[in-house]
């Protein structure tokens, strides 16, 4: 495996207040051309990250780190943004499509950093990836194709109050952002392409997450239900229970229902909730879904055809069908599971890619592949570290 030595030092030399130019810190290595694109998958664990071709799970290179880091998809199709205490780096999988040619090489850290105090959400709708600062309230807009050209030309907006948020830009160019500050959460403001307010609503205390559903509607979690924003105007739709919080969610922008997880007691320390919540954009409708099990937070997906996937930690992958709200399938994939204390610590994740979902398994240093409508598992691969987050570009 080839060592990519993307440490905590490395990081920080490299944060400027914008991009650092160009993509220096790319594979050397003369690309290779090949038949078709090649998806691949990057694990993240204590100490660094590995990255794994995606249909045969083999490790193709590996990259350090000091510290907790978080992965997610660049938007582009090759690049997957590091988060770490310092900001989000791009690593480039090694993996592209220029027209109609496919080319592989060497996974390889870049020199494409931007700093943050506390890099949060990273966002990817209608060509763009918008990136969140938490401790400063800075939104970094670029189009999400550029980053295979080096550093990408960046548009900025910086939230009244900083806190733990998320930003999404529309196909019209308006932004949605939340609204809250260092003590609280409240709710959402959506801003013209002139960065002009056109609609707010505070309703929704503990605002968290986000999701796009057809016809463009962008989701967001409260602890009384989700606002859905669509068309100039923001929906709240209500969860049954008095505290009904919904913080994460998976979309699909071709299905008008969005899958969410679902706690409903405001005093547990650690809630591990056995129902999932789906959410009609287009009715105002909002069903529970109980699997008879529990779940966490890196538990939701969803399939090809827009099923709602669940991992749960009785080992199975749950299939939900959006329309009858009825789980079709449980996929056996790995062990029964509890869920940790602490959220950063490793748990199994899944991870969807086209008609694959991909488990990972800490309990065995594993990852499995599982195809969705066969209801099996194709493949697995014992990995040399304990992975935490998964994740994955197309090539």
């Amino acid at each position: 495996m080839a060592a990519l030595g993307l440490s905590a030092v490395l990081i920080a030399s490299c944060s400027s207040s914008d991009a650092e130019a160009g993509q220096d810190g790319a594979a050397t290595a003369e690309p290779t051309s090949v038949a078709a694109a090649t998806p691949r998958l990057a694990v993240s664990h204590d100490g660094g990250i590995l990255v794994l071709d995606a249909e045969s799970l083999e490790v193709v290179g590996s990259a350090e780190s000091e510290g907790f880091v978080r992965l997610n998809p660049a938007g582009d199709g090759r690049h997957v943004f590091v988060s770490t205490g310092s900001g989000f780096t791009a690593l480039d999988t090694g993996t592209w499509t220029d027209g109609t040619s496919h080319y592989t090489a060497e996974p390889a850290l870049t020199d494409i950093t931007f700093s943050a105090e506390t890099p949060g959400h990273v966002v990817r709708h209608a060509g763009k990836t918008v990136l969140f600062d938490d401790g400063t309230g800075l939104v970094r807009i670029f189009d999400s194709s550029d980053l295979s050209e080096g550093e990408p030309d960046v548009t900025e907006y910086t939230t009244p109050e900083p806190h733990h948020g998320v930003a999404v830009e529309l196909s019209d160019g308006s932004l949605l952002t939340t609204i809250g500050d260092e003590e609280e959460r409240t709710g959402i403001v959506v801003l013209d392409r002139d960065r002009n307010e056109i609609a707010r609503n505070e309703d929704c205390p503990g605002v968290h997450g986000e999701a796009v559903a057809a016809d463009e509607a962008v989701v967001v979690g409260c602890q009384t239900g989700v606002l859905v924003y669509r068309d100039g105007t923001i929906t709240k739709i209500a969860s049954p229970d008095p505290y009904g919080r919904i913080g994460n969610q998976a979309g699909d922008e071709e299905s008008p229902v969005l899958l969410g997880d679902y706690k409903s007691d405001p005093d547990a320390d650690l809630e591990r909730p056995e129902r999932v919540a789906l959410v009609d954009t287009r009715t105002g409708r909002l069903d529970l879904v109980d699997l008879g099990t529990s779940y966490t937070f890196r538990s939701l997906g969803r399939g090809p055809h827009g099923e709602a996937l669940v991992l749960g930690t009785d080992g199975r992958l749950h299939v939900i069908d959006v329309d009858t709200k009825q789980v079709t399938n449980s996929i056996d994939v790995i062990d029964p599971w509890t869920e940790p204390e602490k959220w950063q610590e490793p748990r199994p994740a899944l991870f969807v890619e086209d008609h694959t979902a991909y488990v990972t398994d800490p309990a065995t240093n594993s990852v499995h592949a599982v195809d969705i409508e066969g209801g099996t598992v194709t493949a697995s691969v014992e990995l040399p570290e304990t992975p935490n987050e998964i994740t994955g570009v197309t090539g």
